[in-house]
């Protein structure tokens, strides 16, 4: 491959994943935030969840109505709202965004996932990818369209859920490895043969 074909692929790969990424999307019900103070002694620190009518109810700031704002617009108002109540607090906010992982996973199933978590830490929460997982052909599966992630080369543009666009109600889709198929295939075809070789030995 050459190296302009290489330039090209990369800069294909961030246009997908980078338009538009995690900080620019909205939270959906469902989705969430953890706040995290570091010398606050009130109980603040947690993880909130955004209601079906997506208000998002925060310890002694009240609610935040989530329709019709970006995640970046919910954490300055968050911030804000805190700064206002304690003077100048050591605070940092990270959204929590509902995906799906399926496949060769240990535990398939819907995660709440920090938009600064690796792809790696990811497939973590579901328990880690089996023995028969596909770590090369990783899909990310939105609106019925797929993108490959190479998970092994995946550091190249990035290998948090931001740097790889990672979004709200998206699908984490671990495949199975072509040899793990072809060993299934195999075992049925030796299986088939040993019937065989008993049946012709019963009908001599």
């Amino acid at each position: 491959m050459t190296i302009k074909l290489l330039l090209f692929s990369a800069a294909t790969l961030l246009s997908l994943f980078n338009s538009p990424n995690a900080l620019a999307q909205k939270l959906n019900p469902g989705d969430g935030v953890q706040i995290i103070f570091l010398d606050i002694k009130d109980n603040i620190s947690g993880k909130y969840i955004v209601q079906s009518d997506g208000k998002l109810q925060l310890p002694f700031i009240g609610i935040i109505n989530t329709e019709n704002r970006s995640y970046k617009e919910i954490k300055r108002i968050i911030i804000a709202r805190y700064d206002s109540l304690y003077k100048s607090p050591e605070l940092s906010v990270h959204a929590l965004l509902r995906i799906n992982i399926l496949g060769e996973v240990k535990n398939p199933g819907y995660y709440r996932v920090r938009e600064d978590e690796t792809i790696t830490g990811i497939l973590a929460l579901a328990g880690g990818v089996t023995n028969n997982g596909d770590m090369e052909s990783v899909y990310i599966i939105r609106n019925n369209r797929e993108i490959e992630l190479n998970v092994s080369n995946i550091t190249e543009i990035g290998n948090r859920a931001i740097d790889f666009g990672l979004q709200s109600r998206d699908q984490i889709y671990v495949p199975r490895t072509w040899w793990a198929d072809a060993k299934g295939l195999t075992i049925i075809i030796s299986a088939a043969a040993l019937i065989g070789t008993v049946l012709a030995l019963f009908l001599r």
